[in-house]
């Protein structure tokens, strides 16, 4: 076999791979059509709790970790700054409109150690349990400098508790 065959194969075979993402990837949009996009910031958040730089890892639907939303706006990885304000948290990720979650919608924060594509140490992402719309999703962060979370940590249980303690007001 020649070069060109041989080069022609390894290009079909790429070709083919990408169509093959497209295809995945639109059929996914396609199965979850049903959720709405993420917020549009409100003109007042409250006062602010915490701001931070992160890197925005994935929003997977809850306890499926390798269940990826491909909403706009949450599909894609990137560098983020996340503002915790008094009214929820705004989740502003590089190339995306800035995404805001109520505090209503929280349903919980945890640590975790992996999702759909990526690993790190025992506990190094930040997991906040909220929910899309009438679906419960978990997004996940990957704290930057300093690589600390637990303060970005303490301000989100801080809105938790706050918003359990306004509900049960409600009641």
């Amino acid at each position: 076999m020649d070069r060109s065959v041989s080069t022609t194969i390894v290009i079909a075979v790429i070709v083919l791979a990408l169509v093959g993402m497209v295809l995945g990837w639109r059929g996914r949009q396609k199965r979850q059509s049903h959720l709405p996009r993420p917020l549009a910031v409100p003109t007042e958040v409250g006062r602010e709790l915490l701001t931070a730089d992160v890197f925005y890892v994935a929003t997977t639907i809850a306890g499926d970790p390798l269940n990826r939303i491909a909403v706009a706006g949450l599909g894609f990885r990137g560098r983020a700054t996340v503002t915790i304000a008094e009214r929820g948290v705004v989740l502003g990720i590089a190339g995306e409109p800035e995404a805001f979650i109520p505090r209503e919608s929280l349903r919980g924060i945890e640590r975790a150690t992996w999702t759909i594509d990526r690993v790190v140490e025992p506990g190094g992402l930040v997991l906040i349990a909220w929910t899309l719309g009438s679906t419960d999703v978990d997004s996940y962060l990957r704290v930057a400098e300093p690589a600390d979370p637990t303060p970005i940590i303490a301000a989100l249980e801080r809105l938790l508790v706050e918003t359990q303690t306004h509900g049960s007001e409600a009641s």
